[in-house]
C-alpha cells in the first residue's frame, strides 16, 4: 500500500474514532434515565446566580480549566488524597483563584438525589456554565450530554495545558490548536471575559515590571488606563488581592465592550492584548466590532459547543462519580 493510502487509512479509522467519541454525545443523553436532570441544573443556576452574579463568570472559567486538560472529564474537581499520593489539577498555579466547586457540589447533591449515579459531573460542569451566561443575559448554546467523568488529574497537566494570561498569540494559537480550536474560536472564547474579573497579580508586571526592570510598563497597555489602574487599584506590584472587572462598565453584561476595548489598547492582560497582534485575529475581533451582538451571540455558542466536545469521555469510559470532588473507589 502506498504511503498516501497507508496514512488515509489511518486517518479514517482515526476519523471513525473521533466521530464515535462524538455521536456518544447527544442531545437529552438523559431522557430516559433521569428526564428532570437538565431542568434541576437549570433551576439551581437561575435560583443561586442572580444572587451573586459574577459566579457565572467563575463556572465559565472552571468549564473552560476542565476542558483544557484531559478533556471535558470533570478532573479540575477531584480533590488531593493520601490514597493516590497525587497533587490533583485544583492545586495547580493556574487553578489556585478558580470558584464554584462548592456550587458545582450543590447541583450534584440534588441531581443525585433524583437519580443516583446517573448525571456524570463533567455534564454538570458543562451544563451549569451555559446556563450561568444565559441567566446573566448572555447566549444560549446546545449542550450535548453523554460525558463520563474521568479519574486522572494532575497538577503539573493542568500547568502544561491552561494558557497563563502572560501568553503571546503563537503560545495561544498552539495551546488552542492541541484542542482542536482555532484563532477565531480563541477569539470568541475570549469574549466571556466581558464578564470577567481578576486579580492585580494576573496583569501587575504590565504595570510595573514588563521587561524584568522594576518600572516598566508594557507599551502595548493605554498609559492612561494603565495610570488609572496603577492610582485606583493595582498600587503595588505586591497586590494580589484587590479584584479588577475585565470589562470596566459593563462587566455584569454580556456584550461586545470587551472587543471594543481591546482596539483601544485596554485588554487587562497580555493575552487580551495579544489578540490585535495578528492581522487575522484583528480582523476577527474588527468584525464582531462591526456587528451585531445577536452575530457574536451565535458565533459565540458554535464555540462554546465546540470546547464542550474536546476529548470527552463517552460510553463505558471514566465513571460516574457519586460525589464530584472524589473518585468512587
Amino acid at each position: 500500500m502506498s504511503t498516501f493510502g497507508l496514512s488515509f487509512l489511518v486517518f479514517c479509522i482515526l476519523g471513525i474514532c473521533l466521530d464515535a467519541s462524538h455521536a456518544q454525545l447527544q442531545l437529552n443523553f438523559y431522557a430516559k434515565s433521569c428526564p428532570k436532570a437538565e431542568k434541576i441544573i437549570q433551576d439551581y443556576v437561575y435560583k443561586h446566580i442572580p444572587k451573586a452574579p459574577s459566579l457565572a463568570a467563575a463556572l465559565l472559567r472552571l468549564h473552560f480549566h476542565d476542558c483544557f486538560v484531559r478533556g471535558c472529564d470533570g478532573s479540575v474537581l477531584l480533590n488531593f488524597t493520601s490514597s493516590t499520593k497525587n497533587q490533583t489539577e485544583k492545586v495547580a498555579i493556574p487553578n489556585q483563584t478558580l470558584r464554584g466547586f462548592s456550587f458545582i457540589d450543590g447541583v450534584k447533591k440534588i441531581v443525585e438525589a433524583e437519580c443516583p449515579g446517573v448525571v456524570s459531573c463533567a455534564d454538570i460542569v458543562t451544563l451549569v456554565a451555559r446556563d450561568s451566561v444565559v441567566v446573566t443575559g448572555g447566549p444560549y448554546w446546545n449542550v450535548p450530554t453523554g460525558r463520563r467523568d474521568g479519574k486522572i488529574s494532575n497538577a503539573s497537566e493542568a500547568l502544561a495545558n491552561i494558557p497563563p494570561p502572560t501568553s503571546n498569540l503563537s503560545s495561544l494559537q498552539t495551546s488552542f490548536a492541541n484542542k482542536g480550536l482555532d484563532l477565531k474560536d480563541l477569539v470568541l472564547l475570549s469574549g466571556a471575559h466581558t464578564i470577567g474579573i481578576s486579580h492585580c497579580s494576573s496583569f501587575s508586571t504590565r504595570l510595573y515590571n514588563f521587561t524584568g526592570v522594576l518600572g516598566t510598563q508594557d507599551p502595548s497597555l493605554d498609559s492612561e488606563y494603565a495610570s488609572n489602574l496603577k492610582a485606583k487599584k493595582c498600587k503595588s506590584i505586591n497586590d494580589n488581592t484587590t479584584i479588577v472587572e475585565m470589562d470596566p462598565g459593563s462587566f455584569r453584561t454580556f456584550d461586545l465592550s470587551y472587543y471594543k476595548l481591546l482596539l483601544k489598547r485596554r485588554g487587562l492582560f497580555q493575552s487580551d492584548a495579544a489578540l490585535t497582534t495578528s492581522a487575522t485575529t484583528k480582523s476577527f475581533i474588527n468584525q464582531l466590532v462591526q456587528g451585531s451582538l445577536k452575530e457574536f451571540n451565535v458565533e459565540f455558542a458554535k464555540a462554546m459547543e465546540k470546547m464542550g466536545r474536546i476529548e470527552v469521555k463517552t460510553g463505558s469510559a471514566g465513571e460516574i462519580r457519586k460525589q464530584c470532588a472524589f473518585l468512587n473507589h
